[in-house]
């Protein structure tokens, strides 16, 4: 029996696909998101059911040789530039093309909350914001911060998305890793507020 109208899916058949595309220590971060999500979307007045699925699909394509992103990309006509990214911005943007081909969801509101789990974005729907935060902040994640970052997404999502923004840039940055142009996007737009 379908479980919700956002997938032709059950909930116990699409955890059964999900688990099958990833190792055991991904799966039980996307419960935790999954778990986040859920808490996030019945405190700010979300789907609960979306932000389920949504949450249970965010890294469904996370474990993909890098051959078969760039196949997508190119297939799909996806911008080229991605091609000189890698799996940490393809797993979302792309990824929302494989979880849309091969597990049915054709919600758009649920396949752009995907897109945009890593990158947020300057414009971001209720879903977006909630998929984004408890993907940083899901009981399994331990950094210097994470603490912090869980009160304020319970106080004020809009705070949390900034603080994410923020505190991932300053990671890449201190790295020395290539911040991705949306990154920049999101922290203009929720931190400095531009």
């Amino acid at each position: 029996m379908k479980a919700n109208n956002y997938s032709a899916l059950d909930r116990e058949a699409l955890m059964q696909k999900v688990q099958m595309q990833m190792s055991t220590k991904r799966f039980k971060h996307v419960l935790g998101v999954e778990e986040t999500a859920v808490a996030l979307a019945e405190k700010y007045g979300a789907a609960p059911e979306k932000a389920s699925i949504a949450a249970l699909t965010h890294d469904y394509a996370k474990e993909r040789p890098k051959e078969e992103f760039q196949m997508v990309i190119r297939r799909e006509n996806f911008d080229l530039d991605l091609l000189n990214w890698n799996n940490a911005i393809w797993h979302g943007i792309v990824g929302a093309n494989f979880v849309q081909r091969e597990l049915g969801i054709e919600d758009e509101e649920i396949l752009q909350a995907i897109r945009l789990h890593t990158t947020g974005a300057a414009e971001m729907t209720l879903l977006d914001k909630i998929i984004y935060v408890a993907d940083y902040i899901e009981p399994g994640r331990s950094f210097p911060g994470v603490q912090e970052a869980r009160e304020i997404a319970f106080l004020n999502l809009d705070d949390a998305v900034a603080y994410e923004a923020k505190h991932t840039l300053l990671h890449l940055l201190e790295q020395e890793q290539p911040i991705y142009p949306k990154s920049i996007e999101t922290y203009n737009r929720w931190v400095a507020k531009k």
